[in-house]
């Protein structure tokens, strides 16, 4: 049962990433988040292969990133972080003033590749990992000139009325990417 939900899932973004894609659309309107009920996290990672069989079948070339070891990473790099450790609550300010940009970077990176061009999809796992220390939407906006094919968000959480909730959160935001869930799909590519 689970794992139908996300073959169907992929086969919903399948038929999405398959339609031809506006090439005038906004950067926001070039993200997909791909949303998923945050228990279906191993079994995402487990049936990757099924998303990038289907944007490779769609003609288009597939890279991905994943996020889960980003915080530990730029923690490692801080000079100060044995202070940080001693007195977290000291983090709070330069977690709010750097880690979204050092995130977004890390995506930079994979988008700006000479390899990733128009015609490319670059995948972005691991988000949940993010929860509480960088808000998505912050990171997302740093990203919005940067993308010229389709990022794809894979989300853990929630899509409703056009607010998404990571992790089912209370507090959400609203974004002008296209949802893909198992109850329906987004708008123009």
């Amino acid at each position: 049962m689970i794992m139908a939900r996300i073959e169907d899932l992929a086969e919903r973004y399948g038929r999405h990433i398959a339609t031809p894609w506006q090439r005038t659309v906004a950067g926001a309107q070039r993200v997909l988040m791909v949303v998923y009920d945050k228990e279906l996290e191993r079994t995402l990672r487990a049936r990757l292969l099924a998303f990038e069989t289907v944007t490779r079948e769609a003609g288009h070339d597939w890279r991905q990133i994943d996020l889960s070891g980003a915080f530990a990473e730029w923690m490692a790099a801080d000079d100060y972080r044995d202070e940080y450790f001693r007195s977290p609550e000291d983090l709070q300010l330069k977690l709010d003033a750097e880690f979204p940009e050092f995130v977004a970077e890390r995506i930079r990176a994979e988008l700006e590749k000479p390899d990733v061009n128009s015609n490319s999809v670059v995948a972005v796992l691991g988000v949940g990992s993010l929860f509480g220390l960088a808000r998505i939407s912050q990171v997302l906006k740093l990203l919005e000139a940067d993308v010229r094919g389709r990022l794809v968000v894979f989300f853990p959480g929630q899509f409703e009325r056009n607010n998404y909730r990571l992790l089912d959160a209370r507090d959400g935001w609203n974004y002008l990417a296209v949802p893909i869930t198992l109850h329906g799909e987004g708008g123009p590519l």
